[in-house]
């Protein structure tokens, strides 16, 4: 059934757009992963909202993964019904990206980083999706046991054959990330992008220079749960209310992430967010999007929604990106490691 969606004209003076390192491709400020809430427990009418609500805005990049769900490949599944019937007279519009690195399928070939599972994942998102191509294909994680060169031989294989135009990596730690660069390099093959968790309470690329590193490979970086996975929203600033993620099962957001020490740390953050006039949400992506004393910036922010109006609200991060140094420094003071990164593993291995 093909709809009668026709985007808001006015959606490109809406967004900021941010090229991405050293490529010709821009991405928006803000970017929608469907990494929850796209599962089959979720209605489509509201799938169908945000999606159409965020490119009416000017939000023209869509993050998937071949195991968002839940259950795994029902988020593909339902983009790809978003773009048979809304956005099909607009794929050349919007970003797709989507990856491959955990637990998809039984046996041994439905992980990691070998080639047989990292080509035979993107065909079945690619027919999941009912499209030819993505725009962006990721390394989702790490491969201890494969060699390096096997994983990023099989990016190269996917954009040799016209299955993806660009190909990244996420959760790579600086070491293996300048690796992978050096490998694609010589294969004449760019590492268009990287993928880290980063956050107010979740800040190891720092520590790891990364984003310094990013920059003099001429790499982009787009920031998934810079809102830490709802902490750093209005949510839990009276505690865990019922029926949050907080509450439910299946989920990386654990009830121990949401300690004392660290509520009271949100707390804060969310007042310097009010003198600020701005949500704790708004202010949370504007950090992470801000730039460094050397230029070096993140990309694009990730964020994740369970309704359009949450959308709408972070859009409103675009309204105030600069920060004073009082600000920063005020913001340090509760801004510290929370022990929230539950991606760690794979940015561990050395």
């Amino acid at each position: 059934m093909i709809s009668n969606y026709y985007p808001a004209n006015d959606r490109y003076e809406k967004m900021i757009y941010r090229r991405c390192g050293k490529s010709g491709l821009k991405l928006p400020l803000i970017s929608l992963g469907l990494w929850h809430n796209f599962g089959e427990s979720n209605s489509h009418s509201i799938k169908r909202d945000m999606c159409c609500t965020a490119f009416d805005n000017g939000i023209t990049h869509f993050d998937l993964a071949n195991n968002y769900g839940p259950p795994a490949g029902s988020a593909e599944q339902a983009f790809g019904k978003i773009l048979r019937e809304d956005f099909k007279n607009y794929r050349d519009e919007i970003i797709i990206s989507t990856k491959a690195g955990y637990d998809m399928w039984e046996g041994p070939y439905g992980e990691w980083g070998s080639r047989k599972y990292m080509l035979s994942s993107l065909d079945q998102s690619l027919k999941r999706l009912g499209i030819d191509y993505v725009d962006i294909f990721y390394s989702h994680r790490f491969d201890p046991e494969t060699p390096l060169e096997e994983t990023m031989g099989a990016l190269a294989q996917t954009v040799n054959s016209g299955k993806a135009l660009y190909v990244g990596i996420s959760s790579y730690n600086r070491e293996k990330t300048i690796e992978s660069y050096e490998i694609l390099k010589k294969m004449g093959i760019p590492l268009l992008i990287h993928q880290p968790s980063y956050s107010l309470l979740n800040r190891w690329i720092e520590s790891d220079n990364l984003l310094s590193s990013l920059n003099d490979i001429g790499s982009g970086c787009i920031a998934f749960s810079p809102l830490a996975q709802g902490m750093l929203t209005d949510k839990y600033l009276n505690g865990i209310p019922k029926n949050s993620r907080a509450t439910q099962k299946d989920t990386e957001l654990s009830n121990s992430f949401l300690n004392q020490k660290n509520l009271n740390n949100i707390n804060n953050l969310n007042q310097i967010a009010k003198k600020r006039g701005q949500t704790l949400a708004q202010m949370s992506l504007s950090w992470v999007l801000r730039k460094n004393e050397n230029e070096n910036c993140v990309t694009t922010a990730l964020i994740g929604a369970r309704f359009p109006e949450q959308i709408s609200d972070c859009l409103g991060c675009l309204n105030n990106l600069d920060f004073s140094k009082d600000e920063l420094r005020e913001i340090d003071l509760y801004a510290v490691e929370s022990g929230i990164n539950v991606w760690s593993d794979s940015s561990e291995y050395a």
